[in-house]
């Protein structure tokens, strides 16, 4: 058996000269693979007048040459914002992604490829944050910027990854749709349409998800209507951990925009943590709303809700059924008056999120939005903005769901 205290610092060594060493690899492949004599005013390198600085979510000065034409991206489901820019083509500039969406959003993914079948063959990776990055990959792609959540910060900051990106002349950038997305998706929105060349429609993107939120925030705050309290569980069915929420970020925060209480809000530090089963209780929530989504890739024939676009509602509403009976909602308001609801996972990390927030008033305070149709909302995004046809599924309720097609009368 090898002493780890007398081998790690050679097996350090070791693994940063193979490092290195793929590093100069990648790039002499990439150095190869530049175009022939006739693309010479491409291949030739770029002066800084070429390159536009931008500022990233992190607030990072960061050069790109724009518009870019060779996207790649570190999560998969930013496609949800390229689609809506670039909507005839959502897939032209995409060199590689990582294939989150393929494996958590299965049915969106299908309506892509149905509508564009060449989605199939955009080369995939793993996760950024978890530290699974091919630098090498990147290189030999050569794509014109990387975009990357602002999660995945530590795991390329402690790999040096954006310094060694950096000395091919490959740009990173970082989004936020997840942690605080409120505040966050409108930048990220501008930030995006600026790389692309879109920003006119960016920015109708922009006034759209205003103009939606306003119908729910505005009637809020002129009504000032008691404030229902309300448990979110996060992930359900993904996990069998009790009971996993967000704190004042992201869900935690749609609820309170939607005239709620959300009762992880000073109990969990960050956007997401857990609570356990007496702390539900005691809260007694009055609603308990299911964040879920079809995750048979990772849970397969799991307890998940697989809400999404095209989902069985009547199936989706037999799964919530079983939520009723978990002890954390033992004799809760909730439980008693089956105030369960369960709506799209993905809406945590998308720029579709004024949709869940409308969705959860409805449920929350459903006299004072009567006129307000959450899936009617979806429909025009879809019709508006995005290149699939639109699929209801993407929310059930059991106290409504004899009647609810998709969104609660």
């Amino acid at each position: 058996m090898t002493d780890n205290k007398t081998s790690s610092p050679r097996r350090r060594l070791i693994a940063g000269l193979v490092v290195v060493l793929g590093v100069a690899c990648a790039i002499a492949a990439w150095q190869r693979a530049a175009p022939p004599a006739a693309d010479a005013e491409e291949a030739r390198p770029l002066s800084s007048a070429s390159f536009t600085e931008i500022t990233d979510l992190l607030g990072r000065k960061v050069q790109v040459r724009l518009p870019v034409q060779r996207v790649m991206l570190g999560e998969g489901r930013q496609l949800y914002l390229l689609a809506a820019l670039d909507t005839e083509d959502p897939l032209r500039r995409i060199v590689a992604w990582r294939k989150d969406m393929i494996q958590a959003d299965p049915d969106t993914y299908a309506l892509y490829k149905a509508r564009f079948p060449k989605i199939a063959d955009i080369p995939t990776f793993g996760g950024f944050e978890e530290g699974t990055f091919d630098i090498e990959q990147a290189i030999a792609l050569r794509p014109d910027v990387i975009v990357l959540n602002v999660e995945a910060q530590r795991a390329t900051d402690d790999a040096r990854y954006i310094d060694k990106l950096d000395a091919v002349g490959i740009p990173v950038v970082y989004v936020d749709f997840r942690h605080q997305p409120v505040e966050n998706t409108e930048p990220t929105m501008r930030l995006i349409g600026q790389l692309l060349g879109k920003e006119e429609r960016a920015q109708a993107l922009i006034e759209f998800r205003r103009q939606q939120l306003a119908r729910v925030t505005d009637v809020i705050a002129a009504r000032q209507p008691a404030r229902p309290k309300v448990f979110i569980e996060r992930i359900g069915g993904y996990s069998q951990d009790c009971c996993l929420t967000f704190g004042a970020e992201n869900f935690g925060r749609y609820v309170e925009m939607a005239g709620g209480t959300n009762i992880a809000r000073g109990l969990v530090p960050g956007t997401f943590g857990q609570l356990n089963a007496e702390q539900v209780i005691a809260a007694d929530p009055a609603h308990v709303v299911v964040t879920s989504a079809n995750w048979e890739a990772y849970v397969p024939g799991g307890r998940w809700v697989g809400v999404g676009p095209a989902a069985d509602l009547t199936e989706a509403a037999r799964k919530l059924e079983a939520y009723l009976a978990r002890p954390a909602y033992a004799g809760t308001a909730a439980q008693r008056h089956r105030d369960f609801h369960a709506v799209w996972h993905q809406f945590y990390n998308s720029p579709y999120q004024f949709v869940a927030v409308q969705q959860l008033a409805k449920w929350l305070h459903p006299e004072l939005f009567t006129d307000l149709d959450p899936d009617a909302t979806m429909r025009e995004l879809h019709e508006r903005f995005l290149p699939i046809a639109y699929h209801p599924g993407y929310f059930v309720s059991l106290a409504h769901h004899a009647s609810a097609k998709g969104s609660t009368p």
